[in-house]
């Protein structure tokens, strides 16, 4: 499914400092982007067609080459929406590969290890109990990020298990594809024969002349999208669904604060601790200084008493 593209030197996998994208817009403010999960779920799940044909972009497989094609985990809970921490992911069976599709905002640190965590825990649970290991499907990861992640200029990375020094996959059964929004041209800049951008610079508009100019320029699909999105974000279901998901997220910064603010009160009192033991052993390193020159006094003393005699 697609190139593989490598980022690695001799040190292994180069990693930047995630940084969250900074991009000026200009226009009327969306007050709900496609980054948005529970908009993004809400939309591919109810226009699966949409989703299909995204997948097929961004794997560069033939849309028409797809004949199996399932959302496993089509339902959105309220009360999963309310728990801290809940993903708003997509899991498909793509012609009998596990695709999971995720938007991720946050930057929320070890994005890479979460990732492979998620893709262990997919690849794992996909082996009926008593089947070879050899008919456990090929398992794919995309994550849409709104950080930059890698340290080169291409949007899209791929990876897979691979020996380090010849670069031979070790099993195709391993897939994991990021793509960085912040690397992404401004709308007005992409180019608009490649579908796979117009798709990217959807979940990167910000503002209504955004969506605007890709509904005039990006042909049938990109028009139908963008429709859909206006459907869904005018209903009462949505828009009670993404408060909840608000002061989830709230709650989710406001829980994680806390705890970086008990980690960092514990780290002082341990360097307290360390620093008042410290001082404890200077004064007694001290001491013992003084009572070794007071005994050296007093040996030169009975030294010097001795001599005379």
């Amino acid at each position: 499914m697609g190139s593989v593209v490598y980022n690695i030197s001799e040190k292994g996998v180069q990693y930047m400092s995630l940084k969250k994208s900074k991009r000026k817009t200009k226009g009327t403010k969306l007050t709900y982007t496609f980054k948005s999960d529970v908009l993004f779920k809400m939309l591919f799940v109810k226009n699966q067609h949409l989703l299909k044909r995204l997948i097929a972009i961004l794997l560069e497989i033939p849309l028409e080459s797809i004949t199996d094609f399932r959302v496993t985990n089509a339902e959105i809970p309220p009360e999963e929406i309310g728990k801290k921490f809940c993903r708003l992911d997509i899991n498909m069976i793509v012609d009998g590969n596990m695709v999971n599709l995720e938007v991720q905002v946050q930057d929320e640190g070890s994005y890479p290890e979460r990732v492979l965590y998620y893709f262990a825990r997919i690849y794992s649970s996909s082996l009926p109990a008593g089947n070879d290991y050899s008919s456990l499907p090929k398992t794919i990861i995309i994550s849409i990020i709104d950080f930059e992640l890698f340290d080169c200029e291409e949007v899209h990375s791929e990876f897979q298990v691979m020996e380090v020094k010849r670069h031979i996959p070790l099993t195709d059964k391993c897939g994991l594809h990021f793509f960085e929004l912040p690397k992404m041209p401004d709308v007005e800049s992409i180019d608009t024969s490649k579908e796979k951008d117009l798709w990217l610079a959807l979940f990167n508009a910000e503002t209504e002349e955004e969506l605007e100019e890709l509904s005039q320029n990006g042909g049938a699909f990109m028009s139908e999208a963008i429709q859909a999105y206006h459907s869904i974000t005018a209903t009462e279901e949505f828009r009670n669904l993404e408060w909840l998901r608000t002061k989830t997220r709230h709650d989710e910064a406001q829980a994680m604060n806390n705890a970086r603010k008990q980690g960092a009160k514990a780290e002082r009192k341990k360097w307290q601790g360390v620093a008042t033991e410290n001082e404890q052993l200077n004064t007694e390193n001290e001491q013992l200084k003084n009572d070794v020159a007071e005994q050296a006094e007093l040996i030169a003393k009975l030294q010097a008493q001795l001599n005379k005699k």
